[in-house]
């Protein structure tokens, strides 16, 4: 069961945050594109699940997927719904899971490329995946005690897409210690903002938020290609 969910999971992170794009996202809300993007995570879950003749698994991910992300749509864009969004799609999918064991359709995984897919899908889930949460949370931020950011466009977003990535790598070769340069290295270039203290703070929990999600994501991918 804990392969089968794995590929669930890995199929969402490729439908949410890879095959996602943002004229996609803009129209979600429209039935057509709805049901478009809930048709692309129910042929992605298909296929990773290799199961040619199950039917089950990507009917049932397409269902749900409409369903909570129609109720999603009716909700303010933030940080808090959107990891609530995230949670009831994890935890359908694990449901999922356990009915496909349970009843016989789906008994085990006996396809191919398991761990491929999975270090895949998990560093799109640690680098993009978790962006999205860090972006709306930093906005609230950044609305709340009305602060003004000064930089290039979007670059705080590609500072945080290279910096994951980065500690996904150094975890999957085994040189965590190399997290603490980044941290480091990060302190160094953000100096002259520390000395305004609501900026100072606004980048250090955006940091700690980002590192955090990166390192946990990172070692779940780890433990997830063992199974």
């Amino acid at each position: 069961m804990e392969k089968i969910a794995a590929l669930l999971l890995a199929a969402h992170a490729f439908g949410d945050f890879a095959l996602q794009p943002g004229w996609l996202v803009a129209r979600k809300s429209m039935s057509p594109y709805l049901l478009l993007h809930a048709g692309i995570h129910a042929l992605v879950a298909y296929i990773l699940l290799q199961d040619w003749a199950g039917w089950q698994a990507p009917l049932f991910v397409f269902a749900a997927h409409t369903v909570i992300d129609s109720c999603k749509s009716r909700m303010p864009d933030t940080a808090k719904w959107f990891a609530i969004d995230q949670l009831l799609h994890v935890l359908s999918l694990l449901l999922l899971a356990w009915s496909l064991v349970q009843f016989g359709i789906l008994s085990q995984f006996s396809g191919a490329a398991y761990q491929p897919i999975v270090l895949l899908a998990g560093l799109v889930l640690t680098v993009r995946g978790s962006g999205f949460l860090i972006e709306k949370f930093a906005s609230r931020l950044i609305q709340q005690n009305r602060l003004e950011i000064d930089g290039l466009i979007d670059g705080g977003k590609w500072i945080g897409l290279f910096e994951r990535a980065l500690i996904f790598l150094l975890i999957f070769i085994d040189q965590p210690a190399g997290i603490g340069f980044l941290v480091a290295a990060k302190s160094i270039l953000r100096f002259e903002e520390s000395r305004q203290q609501k900026l100072a703070e606004y980048v250090l929990i955006g940091t700690l938020l980002s590192f955090s999600l990166a390192i946990a994501l990172s070692y779940l991918t780890k433990w997830a290609l063992t199974l």
